[in-house]
């Protein structure tokens, strides 16, 4: 309702446009059910420590799908990032494995600041211990790249390329 609401005032050829746009995102979801796509897409991640300014290497992280059926969160698989704060074998995802849906990294940030001596890590409880990022992969033919920059009280993430 909202949606309708905020379009009520729309000049035609607003309308038009926005019309259009709906359009083509239901021809974009009735053809991902009909045509069978080719797998080329994959899924990185670089984990980036913003306190001390250098890639965040030794982070733990996992990877983890929604299964739409039960509700429930899948592992797919649990890394730890290089010297460069990437994962050492690649891509967490590729080919036959890329599938449209909702996906969650999960970052061990406070254990990996812990890890870096007290100056990066206050005694008690860490304000950041663990940073899900939830993303939807929905063309499984693109890369998609998400990094996280982190300091033991802040993080930021984007789509990369």
């Amino acid at each position: 309702l909202a949606s309708f609401e905020r379009r009520v005032h729309n000049s035609a050829a607003a309308e038009f446009t926005e019309a259009l746009a709906q359009v083509h995102k239901i021809a974009w979801m009735r053809m991902r059910e009909i045509v069978v796509s080719n797998p080329t897409g994959f899924l990185t991640c670089h984990v980036l420590d913003t306190a001390r300014g250098c890639p965040a290497a030794g982070m733990e992280l996992s990877l983890r799908r929604l299964d739409e059926a039960s509700g429930a969160w899948e592992l797919l698989g649990s890394f730890v990032t290089n010297d460069d704060g990437r994962l050492s074998s690649g891509p967490a995802l590729k080919g036959g494995a890329m599938h449209p849906g909702k996906y969650e990294w999960l970052f061990c940030v406070g254990d990996y600041f812990a890890a870096q001596g007290a100056a990066y890590a206050p005694a008690g409880t860490p304000f950041l211990g663990e940073v899900p990022i939830r993303f939807g992969i929905d063309d499984p033919e693109s890369h998609y790249h998400v990094p996280l920059l982190c300091s033991p009280f802040s993080f930021s993430t984007y789509r990369g390329s």
